[in-house]
């Protein structure tokens, strides 16, 4: 894949004998192709001239270099992309021409360097960094690994363990932190970078300070008996938290490589693995959802308009439970100043409450002052009426799932809110147009639907009906970018993207266990695939009210392919309603831990012969395999009906959703992806055996019948569609 951006670098040489390299690639100043040989050949320039005493590296615009271009990563780390002015680009000669050069180079670090932009700086003989900058090595969460020295430099300046950990949870630091582990020289003000960084790589030259080639220090790695015992324990961390993951292991076998043979074999060691690692099933579902959250702020038909977000300074939040008071956190979190409106005054006392709770625990952990916990909750004014609204931007009401309120409030908000207003609904479920079926301006009203808890989750799930305006679109998009939310712009029907896409994923768990397979080994099986839980823990957690309200929805509005399962019911009567109750699937001790529960079979037998449903002999003896297929095909199935009819404009925007939504695994791809790698025929196949044996609930549908029947991708462009956006 050829690179996207070309990008340049720009050589000024100075009558103090250095040369200032610039990186110029906007935004970020990533290290595409064309950079990467522009700096090549200045450095090979700058080496060459006798009036260059030593040299600066720096990037345009306030910012390093945020790493690689990614779009063209492949050929790169195999180092076979041939470059368009003739010659091969390879990445360790680049290194060893920096760092075994006969003139010394200093890295002048301003806003960020990271991946393979703090690479480039750990090859210079010193980094001088701006306050504040941004440094670090995120490349494992792309499914690849610092392949352009990181395994083998950040070790041997900040010491073993500090780099595992930058390394294996991504998390960068500030240069002030880089600056106490060794990684950064000196910190200066911005306006003082260049100029430090200069008499920096002169007094190098001049020997008043060390000329020092950082992969080959020692003084900050422990004996080699610690670290076999650092790197088994880092193993075993990560086979623990990542069993499904494989480059992260092989991101440390480079780094003990280097320690064990030294940085020349643990250079070669990193470019072989990098190598491989770029052909993981993994690497490639994970480069794939790096590109598709970037992809979900472009809506066609929308942002390709010219529309400019209009300012929204004022935000109204109607109801104060835990979305309401979620969503006012995450907003005032941003500086939007926020008014929570509730019928009385104990509820508004405890949606407040529960804002100062959520920043509270910022406070606790060490992520908020207490100067800026009482500046961020004076942004939050509680009201008990709609007087306040007159001058508000924005409304977003996250009352309970009650259609005819949800109407009342719609009518009232039209009287008092300004023209220009959005009128949002965080509902779940509902579809919009019943929600504003009594109210005139059709054109302002959103979903605006967060996922809990509000101030978390990372998804907004923005749903457009037939009448909704480009404009609060556009808007709406830019207060979620804003708030530090991935929005993903759907259509409008029941439930949804999230929701109506995931109906069948608990549907199918019920199903399973009413003929016969065992709920604990489903959540096993579910949770080894990959999901932050399995279908019964998480009908613990979220409370068997709010299961059986979505539930409610789906037979409502689906009846066709709904399964009718009795098993929540039977258990509500016992006043078992989950996590809350401390029984439910689960039994709950003091803190929330669960464990299986024995007398949950009578629960089970009770709701079979209730439904006069029989053991299958065949469900009661389900591989993982077979648990993972039969629960997830039907939510593949629901989500090519979401796909044809327009509700998602692309198959990479399910992914998202499913992801940051529902916490289907990032490593395979979404679940449209993770279907592609499957093959539309195998799941058509298995579906069609199901609904033969079992009922309509496996039927597929004819978007997945018409692909399997052509071996063709389930995210392929839908021909012709006619989208509901």
């Amino acid at each position: 894949m050829a690179s996207r951006t070309k990008g340049k670098t720009v050589m000024e040489v100075g009558g103090d004998g250095v040369a200032v390299i610039t990186l110029i690639n906007p935004p970020v100043n990533s290290l595409s192709f064309d950079v990467l040989y522009d700096l090549k050949s200045n450095y090979e320039e700058a080496l060459s001239r006798n009036d260059v005493k030593a040299i600066v590296i720096t990037g345009a615009k306030g910012k390093f270099s945020g790493g690689f271009d990614i779009s063209g990563f492949g050929e790169m780390q195999k180092g076979t992309r041939k470059e368009p002015k003739g010659g091969y680009i390879s990445i360790d000669i680049l290194t060893d021409l920096l760092e075994a050069a006969r003139k010394p180079s200093v890295a002048a670090i301003d806003g960020l360097a990271l991946g393979g932009g703090l690479e480039l700086s750990m090859a210079c003989h010193a980094r001088i960094a701006a306050p504040a900058a941004q440094l670090g090595l995120p490349e494992l969460q792309l499914g690849v690994i610092p392949g352009f020295g990181g395994t083998q430099r950040l070790p041997r300046l900040v010491g073993l363990t500090k780099a595992l950990e930058m390394i294996l949870t991504s998390k960068p630091v500030k240069s002030e932190e880089g600056h106490a582990l060794g990684l950064i020289d000196a910190v200066v003000p911005p306006a003082e970078l260049l100029n430090t960084a200069r008499r920096w790589a002169l007094d190098i030259v001049e020997r008043r300070k060390p000329w020092v080639s950082s992969v080959l220090r020692t003084d900050k790695l422990p004996s080699l008996g610690e670290a076999r015992e650092i790197m088994n324990f880092a193993r075993g961390q990560t086979r623990k938290q990542a069993p499904n993951l494989k480059h992260p292991l092989m991101c440390l076998d480079a780094v003990e490589v280097g320690i064990v043979s030294g940085p020349r074999a643990g250079l070669e060691k990193e470019a072989e693995v990098a190598s491989q690692v770029v052909n993981l099933d993994t690497t490639k579902s994970l480069i794939h959802i790096f590109f598709s959250q970037r992809g979900t702020a472009k809506v066609p038909g929308v942002t390709d308009r010219g529309l400019v977000p209009r300012k929204i300074k004022k935000v109204a939040i109607i109801g104060g439970g835990l979305m309401g008071s979620g969503i006012a956190t995450a907003l005032i979190l941003s500086n939007y100043s926020v008014i929570l409106k509730e019928v009385n005054e104990k509820f508004l006392e405890a949606g407040i409450g529960r804002i100062k709770a959520n920043l509270q625990s910022r406070v606790r952990k060490g992520k908020m002052s207490q100067e800026k916990f009482e500046k961020t909750m004076s942004l939050v004014k509680g009201s008990l009426d709609y007087e306040s609204f007159r001058d508000v931007d924005m409304v977003i009401e996250a009352v309970i799932e009650n259609i005819s309120l949800k109407q009342q409030i719609f009518a009232d908000l039209e009287k008092y809110c300004p023209q220009h207003c959005i009128l949002a609904s965080n509902t779940s479920t509902i579809d919009l147009n019943k929600i504003g079926e009594r109210t005139k301006s059709q054109d302002r009203i959103v979903g605006a639907h967060f996922f809990s808890p509000a101030h978390i989750m990372p998804l907004l799930e923005i749903v457009r009906t037939n009448h909704t305006s480009a404009q609060v679109i556009v808007d709406l998009l830019d207060v979620g970018k804003k708030i530090k939310k991935t929005p993903v712009v759907v259509g409008n029907c029941t439930g949804f993207a999230v929701n109506r896409m995931f109906f069948p994923y608990t549907q199918a768990s019920m199903f399973l266990v009413e003929h016969g397979a065992d709920p604990y080994l489903i959540d096993r099986a579910i949770s080894k695939f990959g999901m932050p839980m399995g279908p019964f823990r998480l009908c613990d957690l979220v409370g068997f009210g709010v299961a059986i309200a979505t539930a409610t929805q789906f037979i409502v509005n689906f009846p066709e392919r709904t399964y009718k399962s009795m098993i929540i019911p039977v258990m509500q009567e016992d006043k078992r309603a989950g996590e809350a109750t401390r029984k439910g699937f689960y039994l709950y001790d003091d803190k929330r831990k669960a464990k299986p529960d024995p007398e949950l079979k009578k629960y089970i037998e009770k709701a079979r012969s209730m439904s006069g449903v029989k053991v299958d002999p065949k469900l009661a003896k389900l591989s993982e395999k077979e648990i993972i297929e039969m629960t997830f095909f039907p939510v593949v199935n629901e989500a090519c009906r979401l796909f044809a009819e327009g509700i998602a404009v692309k198959a990479a925007d399910l992914d998202i959703a499913g992801i940051m939504g529902m916490g289907f695994p990032p490593y395979r791809g979404g679940i449209m992806f993770w279907a592609d790698s499957i093959g539309s025929k195998y799941i058509h196949s298995k579906l069609d055996e199901w609904s033969k044996t079992y009922g309509d609930f496996f039927k597929p549908c004819a978007f997945l019948a018409e692909r399997a029947s052509r071996g063709a991708p389930l995210s392929a462009p839908v021909e012709q569609a006619k989208s509901r956006l």
